[in-house]
């Protein structure tokens, strides 16, 4: 029986040589949001290790919208060169080069993890973040200042306009980030969205900001280019964002131009317990797949080549993304097609190591 795992995926008019993503995945390497030499390295070992799709990090869509100062950029057209280097080699390896577009609202300007993750000051080379409202993200972070109308359109603009670089820049792939507690999924969790204005209440009002953004940025991404969006399919806690508003939600983006939900959960708040284990979030990718009628990714704690397998056989997604399996193994693709008996295409200045 031959191997769904690495059987070809075609969004739109881009075929994926096979169904495994490079989970976006944040470096913290960055200098003013330009990629450099490690995310070369980073990126394009990953397609030279066979996967199909490769996502660039959360790349963010204005300054402010760094997780950290060390966070990629394409608020400016000088960031476009040293991501093109990068997705032209990622598409000499035969993958297909993607990138997810992002603004971390009121979780941004925050220190790499490895110097304590901590709020940055501005007069240590922060910044004050923005947000729905003004409340932080914990009793360690600084108040955001709330986006007035203004605001939200000058976001939308910046998504837009970062869109036209990521296709200057030759990327085939667009993920929009509206999950983890960054600045889209603060607007649609009712956990951290309290306005009263037409972008807070209802699912409606809380939900309208993302799909601005994504009407945004269709009109700017080629008709034959496939758009993605990462979601937190649940906040895992009482009175926030659910599997069941994701449904709704993936029913309209369906319709406004999106062709796969990449399915995530978690991290609007602190403090909450989740239930986490092998395939943990696949039971999300599957129930949006089957009731929402549109292509899904899985991630979380996908190790195995059989269990991805197993997730695409039994119909729960259409691709797996992998995250820290990938960091530990640039070339568990590979692997993964020897233990399913896919014959796959090696890269020829590694043929001799194949057998």
């Amino acid at each position: 029986m031959s191997s769904l795992l690495f059987a070809p995926l075609t969004l739109r008019g881009v075929t994926l040589r096979n169904r495994i993503g490079v989970s976006p995945m944040c470096q913290y390497s960055a200098s003013d949001g330009f990629a450099d030499e490690w995310h070369f390295v980073h990126l394009g070992s990953r397609a030279v290790g066979g996967a199909g799709l490769i996502l660039v990090e959360a790349t963010a869509v204005e300054d402010i919208g760094r997780i950290s100062p060390k966070d990629l950029g394409l608020w400016k057209g000088a960031h476009i060169d040293s991501l093109a280097r990068i997705a032209r080699f990622i598409s000499r390896q035969g993958a297909t080069p993607g990138v997810q577009l992002a603004h971390a609202g009121r979780k941004a300007s925050t220190a790499p993890p490895w110097e304590g993750g901590g709020a940055v000051a501005p007069n240590a080379g922060g910044w004050r973040p923005v947000g729905p409202g003004p409340e932080p993200f914990d009793a360690k972070s600084p108040a955001p200042e709330p986006l007035d109308a203004d605001g939200i359109a000058r976001v939308v603009r910046a998504f837009a306009d970062a869109t036209v670089r990521a296709r200057t820049a030759g990327f085939r792939v667009v993920e929009i980030h509206a999950a983890h507690g960054y600045l889209l999924h603060e607007f649609l969790s009712p956990l951290t969205n309290h306005r009263e204005d037409r972008y807070g209440g209802t699912f409606e009002g809380r939900s309208r900001f993302l799909r601005e953004v994504v009407q945004a940025v269709r009109q700017q991404w080629p008709d034959e280019l496939p758009l993605l969006v990462r979601l937190s399919c649940t906040d895992w806690t009482e009175g926030g964002w659910t599997v069941e508003d994701s449904i709704t939600l993936a029913r309209l983006l369906a319709k406004e131009g999106v062709d796969l939900i990449d399915c995530s959960s978690g991290g609007a708040v602190p403090g909450v317990k989740i239930p986490t284990g092998p395939g943990y979030q696949t039971r999300f990718a599957e129930r949006i797949r089957r009731e929402a009628e549109i292509p899904t990714g899985a991630v979380g704690l996908i190790r195995s080549a059989m269990q991805a397998e197993h997730i695409l056989r039994t119909e729960q997604a259409d691709m797996v993304f992998l995250a820290r399996e990938l960091l530990r193994d640039p070339y568990w693709p590979l692997r993964a097609a020897r233990s399913l008996g896919a014959d796959v295409a090696w890269p020829p200045q590694y043929e001799r190591a194949r057998n």
